[in-house]
Parts: structure tokens; sequence; C-alpha cells
């Protein structure tokens, strides 16, 4: 199939390489033209595991390519995919100016019948007003689609290749086979199901899961925090209620909170609908503000460790990310750690195998990076840990304390055994471990 997509962010990136992996001739479109070089050359702007081989094979394939010129790319596409960015209000509602604008632009370019698909987040009702733009400016027939993306970073190729399920906002029959055929490459092997069902719903889903998710991390640390009081160990309580089939093992790790774009900007949005409906979404509020207050949880420890003197204190941050496998910032927790910090007059040299040059973008000017996670401890009185990438899972605990001032360690992800830690002679502070 001919198809284009609108948005070469993170989701729309995504769907255009993995599109034109399984044989569709894709056009992605960007307004800027550094980015599209950027991207003909096969350089993908971000950092997203697998996906640079993908783009190389297709760009060089002529399977995918790139252009700014969104008229040539709407008239040459049978399928138009808008995956462009609804960035939180100050009120947190989405907002959907760039959403309507690529809208109304493609009613302007249409000649033929399209189909235009709603790929990007949005509050439900959209589709609706997705339509009417087009309809304004269109003069042949279409059909608008939500089909909401399930993309984690850091695992985005496989979760589009290898989805858990697709969801297809449609009530036309003959455009329910299209996608059949579209989408059917990426279920065969698995046998996972391609649900079809009307607009609203579709955009319903997006938000429905990830506030379900989002909330087991809330309520995951709440239960933290308070097993932390009684002396408890919430990862002997997380083993105990995770092989419980009703609960399982995903989304119940106790930490400093969740960040990135999806579950904060989505939280918030479908809080606001409820507004909008006279619908008081009381558990929407509490998991926004269980996650904000958890955000603080480690500088408070490493406060109260220090006895509220922080000053000229070297604290050494290892991860920066919001989670592993990707370089996004966005709400990150280490963002709140390390401002808290610093207004304490502190230190912060901070290491991520991947996210320094974003986070150079995000932080302060007084924050020290390095590219060595062992030098970053170099006479630190303190190591937070905040991001579990896999290389800090078994660091070498005799080279950190002979590099660290005072062998402390706040492991914000529970990632180490507290009693292996006090062992070797250091002190240790997780999220709700009893030591």
């Amino acid at each position: 199939m001919d198809i284009t997509v609108i948005g070469t962010g993170y989701v729309g990136l995504t769907v255009g390489v993995c599109l034109a992996e399984t044989g569709n001739d894709v056009t992605c479109v960007d307004k800027d033209q550094d980015v599209v070089d950027q991207l003909t050359g096969g350089k993908v702007p971000f950092y997203e595991p697998g996906l640079d081989d993908l783009l190389e094979r297709n760009v060089t394939e002529d399977r995918l390519e790139f252009t700014t010129e969104l008229e040539s790319a709407v008239t040459g596409a049978e399928i138009i995919y808008i995956t462009v960015g609804t960035p939180p209000d100050d009120d947190g509602t989405a907002d959907l100016s760039a959403v309507l604008k690529v809208a109304e632009s493609i009613g302007s370019a249409m000649n033929e019948y399209k189909i235009v698909v709603n790929k990007s987040t949005v509050p439900v009702g959209t589709a609706q007003k997705v339509r009417n733009k087009i309809a304004e400016k269109a003069d042949a027939q279409f059909d608008v689609v939500s089909n909401p993306e399930f993309l984690k970073e850091g695992n985005a190729v496989n979760d589009f290749m290898k989805p858990d399920r697709i969801v297809v906002g449609t009530k036309n029959e003959e455009v329910e086979e299209t996608f059949e055929d579209l989408y059917e490459p990426f279920v065969r092997t698995t046998g996972n199901p391609i649900l079809f069902m009307d607009n609203r719903s579709a955009e319903m889903v997006k938000y429905a899961a990830n506030t379900m998710l989002a909330s087991r991390v809330s309520l995951m640390n709440e239960l933290a925090n308070l097993s932390e009081k009684l002396s408890a160990d919430i990862e002997n309580v997380r083993k105990g209620i995770g092989y419980d089939h009703r609960i399982g093992t995903h989304f119940i790790f106790a930490g400093t909170g969740y960040g990135g774009s999806c579950f904060p900007k989505d939280v918030q949005a479908l809080k606001n609908l409820g507004e909008k409906k006279d619908t008081d979404m009381k558990m929407a509020k509490a998991i926004h503000r269980v996650n904000e207050q958890q955000k603080e949880i480690l500088a408070e420890k490493i406060n109260s460790y220090f006895d509220g003197q922080l000053s000229d204190k070297k604290i050494a941050v290892w991860g920066l990310s919001f989670k592993p496998g990707t370089d996004d910032m966005r709400n990150a927790p280490s963002i709140n750690l390390i401002n808290n910090l610093l207004e304490q007059e502190a230190k912060v040299v901070a290491h991520d195998p991947i996210a320094i040059d974003t986070a150079k973008e995000e932080l302060p000017e007084e924050v020290k990076f390095n590219e060595d996670q062992y030098q970053t401890l170099n006479d630190a009185d303190a190591l937070a840990v905040v991001t579990e990438w896999k290389k800090f899972r078994n660091p070498n605990f005799d080279k950190i304390k002979e590099f660290m001032s005072n062998p402390a360690v706040f492991d914000g992800r529970n990632i180490y055994d507290p009693a292996k830690l006090q062992k070797l002679g250091f002190y240790y502070e997780g999220i709700g471990r009893a030591v």
C-alpha cells in the first residue's frame, strides 16, 4: 500500500519504518528540512533500539522516503497517518492545534478518496473534529480512523512489530478489510487480535490503558512508603502479590515515580475530560498527586541522611532518562531530584549511558556530567540511582567504594540487595526496603 505518515517524531517514525519493513511504500512528512535530510541519510534523531537499522534498510531498498512536501505526499497516498504531537496545555488539556492544522492541510491537498488515520494520542471526540476540518477543505470522500499507539520507549519496534493487540476505530466494513490486510503481518504469528470498534471507544482505550498502568505504579509506591514505616520489604510484598494472575508482575515495581510523555500527559488529560463532563475523576487526580510526591522521595532521604546539611556535599547521580532504553527526559524523576539537591546547595555530578546530551538541555548549568559511570563517583558523598539501566545492576562495588569519599547509596529503583551492600560496608536506602 502507498502510505503517508505526517510527523516524524517518536511515534511517526516508528510507524513509518515498521510499515515499510512489511513491504509498504511509505512517505514520511516533516516540516523541518534538517530533520528530513538527517532521516534520508539514515540517522535517527533520537535513541530507540533497533530503529536505526530498520530505517537504513528501508531507505536503501526504496520503500521509505522523507519530504517536507505535504501536498504531494497526501496526493500519492491511499492511507494517511497523523502522528503529530498533542502536548498538554497549562491545565493539562491536550493541545490539538497541530492535529487540526494537519487535518486542514490534508483536506486542501486531497484529490480522491483517502483513509485518514489519527495515531496521535487525542481526547475522545477528536475523530469528529478531524473529520470536520478535512470536510471544510476536501472535494473528495474520505474516512477517519482512530488507531491509538501502544509503544513503550526503548521497546517501540518490538511493540509495533509484535503488538499485544491493535485497536482500530471505524464502523466502515471496507475500511476494516483494508486494515485487516495492512496489519495482518504483525499479528500473523502471535494470533493477537485486531479489535474494531467505534472512534470514541478507540480514543478512550488509549487514556484508559495508560491511566490503568500509571495507577499500578502509584499504588505500589504508596505501598512501598507504608512498608518502609512498618519495617516490611516492598520487594517481598511485590513477589507475594505478583504471582496472583489477576495482578501479575508488570508495573508493580516501587521507585521514584513514573515520567515520560505518556503517563503524566494522559492521566491529566483524562482528569480534564472528566471535568468537562461533570465527572470527578478522583482516581486520576490521586494517581497524579501520588506520583508527584514520589518524585521528591529520594531527595528527602538524602536530605535526612545529611541532617539537612547538603551544602557542598557532592552527590553522584546514575541515570537521567525517565526510564532505561531511551534518551527521553520529559517528566524524568531525575529532574526533580537534581533541582532539589541544587536548591540545598549540593554539588551534582551525573551519568547516563544515552541521555547526557538531552539532559544538558533540561538541567541547570551547575550540573556536571561524566561519560564514565565510575569517574562520576570521584569523591562523592552519596550515590543516587535513578534509572535502572542494565549497566548499573551489577557494578563493581569495590571500585565504587574506592572512588567515593563516603559509601552511601540511595537506590531509587531497588536494584540492589540491601543486606549485600551493608555487608560490603555501604550505607543503603531503597524505596520501601527493610534494612
